[in-house]
């Protein structure tokens, strides 16, 4: 049993969110949070539109996820919760400017890359892109505009099914890094988790294979993680996946609007072929799901946040979700909220990993569980997480890349030093007030 799951719950009162053990959280705390995010937009606004050294250019302006002097481009997966944010801070604007850079670059190198830096062509992150179509096609309904999302979308997706597709007909993260970007891989991974792996005695081939899965765990955005083993490229990961499969359904849904019925159906049935083998080789005795270990036959052992992705992309049916939503708090859940590995012995301290929370797992967390239902465990974590932002707000007058599930603060498992006003930080505690506040219901999305 989770050692603080608490039933207390988190809950919007007229007047404040209480969270568990903790004080409540006054609205006037949350507004000035919010007026704070919304007072930093403009200062997180670039505009570069043509190449300059390492730097791509860009059409239009566009948002990165920090105030401070680092992650100054443009980022893949960052930017979809950003992107939330700004929609419901009324900025539609920067919103589409971003996801129009984005279709921008994939038009350009068939795929988007981690960011718009040279050094990050040899990668991609998770697959984003078309839930930011979707999200300002919802706001502006303009369907000749995303017609032609929609094509460019589609290399996207045929980029993840032609350079990312594993035997079993399931997604793996890899990427284009050469010998040298892998040698220097094994290098940046060896100091961010404090080892030093040419130590131990590896062959050339060994580290530069290591090197690959280095490289590949950087393209899942959880550099650097227990999930994989080090071994990132042998895996089948369960949120990659399941985006992938929001993509083939929303893609169906496209081709209806648009005046394809037939290619909507293919779509589907690609969607219903994922779901199927997502079940078959990730869905555990246990009713928890893992990421798939292709090369060796077997499941991780590690349970993680990303399995609120599966809840996200709609992919576990009823009882699945019952059983997965049940078992996933259980281990995840901590005083502020979800932790995005479990507490379990690790060989190395990862920074995606117990006591650690990240904003996008805890996005994914409460839009997921709503989807589902469970309005009561999403409302949780959203006032768990309110809480938390608010409370190191105070404390330091800013906003984090992550934090601690279990103190509620900044004191977290760092591989580099830690950035301010990350975006996702800023899209999630906006989701989460307003969720809270009762502004949103993703139940009727599915």
């Amino acid at each position: 049993m989770n050692k603080i799951r608490t039933f207390l719950g988190c809950i919007a009162a007229s007047a404040a969110v209480s969270c568990g053990g903790n004080q409540p959280v006054s609205h006037g705390e949350v507004a000035r949070v919010r007026d704070f995010i919304r007072t930093s937009w403009d200062a997180s606004v670039q505009y570069n539109p043509v190449d300059s050294q390492t730097l791509i250019g860009l059409p239009r302006p566009y948002t990165v996820p920090s105030v401070s002097q680092t992650f100054q481009e443009l980022y893949y997966w960052d930017t979809y919760f950003t992107n939330e944010g700004l929609v419901r801070d009324g900025r539609l604007d920067l919103a589409k400017n971003n996801t129009e850079d984005m279709l921008y670059l994939v038009d350009r190198f068939g795929y988007m890359p981690n960011g718009s830096r040279t050094w990050y062509l040899n990668r991609s992150q998770p697959p984003f892109l078309c839930m930011m179509v979707d999200r300002v096609f919802e706001q502006t309904g303009d369907k000749e505009w995303l017609a032609g999302a929609f094509a460019t979308l589609q290399k996207e997706y045929d980029f993840w099914m032609t350079r990312r597709i594993t035997p079993v007909g399931l997604n793996r993260y890899s990427s284009s890094a050469g010998d040298q970007l892998k040698q220097e891989f094994v290098t940046t991974g060896g100091q961010r988790l404090n080892t030093d792996f040419r130590s131990r005695g590896l062959s050339e081939a060994e580290i530069l294979r290591l090197g690959a899965h280095f490289a590949a765990e950087a393209e899942s955005g959880w550099d650097f993680n227990p999930r994989f083993d080090r071994r990132c490229e042998d895996f089948c990961p369960v949120d990659l996946n399941a985006n992938l499969y929001f993509y083939e359904m929303l893609f169906a849904r496209y081709a209806l609007l648009l005046g394809d019925p037939a290619a909507a159906e293919a779509w589907k049935t690609r969607a219903e072929k994922r779901r199927e083998l997502i079940n078959r080789y990730c869905l555990g005795e246990d009713g928890v799901y893992y990421d798939y270990d292709f090369v060796n036959g077997r499941r991780s052992t590690v349970v993680s946040g990303a399995v609120f992705s599966l809840l996200y992309a709609g992919v576990p049916d009823a009882g699945q979700a019952r059983t997965l939503v049940e078992k996933a708090l259980e281990r995840l859940e901590f005083e502020y909220g979800i932790a995005v590995c479990e507490d379990k012995p690790y060989d190395y301290d990862y920074q995606w990993s117990y006591p650690n929370t990240w904003p996008p797992v805890v996005y994914l967390a409460i839009r997921g569980l709503d989807a589902y239902g469970y309005k009561q465990d999403a409302r949780r974590i959203a006032g768990k997480y309110a809480a938390m932002v608010v409370k190191t707000f105070g404390q330091t007058r800013n906003l984090w890349e992550k934090y601690n599930v279990r103190e509620g603060n900044i004191n977290v498992s760092n591989e580099y030093d830690m950035p301010t006003m990350l975006g996702w930080s800023a899209g999630t505690f906006i989701y989460a007030s307003d969720y809270l506040d009762g502004k949103i219901d993703n139940q009727a999305k599915h």
